[in-house]
């Protein structure tokens, strides 16, 4: 989702988790030093494989909003309300009580996320982003603010992804295999912000309770972060209009789907965060496009 290579992978938080408000010590202790040896190993991991290779400096900030059509700004208010919601999980499993669960744990993404800005901030190549601060609160935001008013999330992140042409020109940049890709090419990643609709009408109704109806954006014809470079290490680039594109398409909350196995459950919740491929609308400049089966 990230340009660093942040990935998330997470659950919804179970409901039946707001009957239980009765701390366990032990399981919290474990959360906590899971956590922190999480966050030490990325971070670590993070600087040996990326920012020592590159000269330091005072720390700084650069504008960076105008790169990839900002679609990496959506990565990263996926990426942090997702790990929000893990840290949110994580303290309820423990018997955190629900408020402070809601706000420990839905701050989790921004701490995390904003550390990795410090990095950047304290690196001659890049610095610290306005833009992805911005980002980061806004996904923790999300999450906390659902669960404040409603104790559930109603309005769900996600993330879908297929192939192009663009990532060959820029393997560098955009990725040179499929799991490179899916992370880096921007032309290929689509964000969602996915709405259950049962949960806004009357209980009593009848309508699929994982039933969602999600609004997308993604962009296309990328190969450079501001502009498209005529050439890459003296080879050839074709040309391409860069351009943004919206969608609307129905949605599957995984979660909500009504399930007595634990494991199948579980792992419904695991993959959540991906917008399931159904029929979109796309709009952009040029149009309106019908997809049969969008990913």
């Amino acid at each position: 989702m990230l340009s660093r290579g942040i990935s998330v992978c997470a659950q919804q938080p179970d409901s039946t988790a707001l009957l239980s408000d009765t701390l366990n010590k032990k399981k919290l202790r474990l959360v906590i030093a899971t956590e922190s040896v999480l966050y030490v190993a990325t971070m670590a991991g993070l600087y040996s494989m990326w920012y020592k290779n590159y000269p330091q400096s005072g720390f700084h900030f650069s504008n960076d909003n105008g790169e990839w059509l900002q679609m990496d700004k959506f990565g990263h208010v996926t990426a942090s309300y997702y790990v929000g919601l893990i840290g949110y999980s994580s303290l309820r499993w423990a018997g955190v009580s629900e408020k402070k669960a809601t706000w420990y744990g839905g701050l989790t993404g921004l701490v995390y996320l904003s550390s990795v800005e410090m990095l950047d901030g304290f690196s001659e190549e890049w610095g610290a982003s306005p833009g992805d601060l911005a980002a980061n609160t806004l996904g923790a935001a999300l999450f906390i603010s659902q669960q404040l008013a409603w104790h559930e999330q109603r309005l769900v992140m996600k993330w879908s992804f297929h192939s192009t042409p663009y990532a060959q020109y820029n393997p560098d940049q955009l990725g040179s295999t499929l799991p490179q890709q899916m992370l880096k090419d921007y032309n290929g990643q689509t964000y969602w912000l996915s709405a259950n609709i049962s949960s806004f009408i009357s209980k009593g109704s009848r309508f699929p309770k994982w039933l969602n109806f999600a609004a997308g954006y993604g962009a296309e014809g990328m190969t450079g972060p501001y502009t498209n470079p005529e050439e890459i290490n003296g080879i050839p680039v074709p040309y391409s209009d860069r351009y943004r594109q919206y969608y609307i398409s129905p949605d599957i909350d995984l979660s909500r789907i009504p399930v007595k196995s634990k494991t199948l459950k579980l792992i419904l919740n695991t993959f959540g965060f991906i917008k399931i491929p159904m029929p979109a609308l796309e709009f952009n400049k040029n149009g309106i496009k019908f997809h049969p089966l969008y990913f």
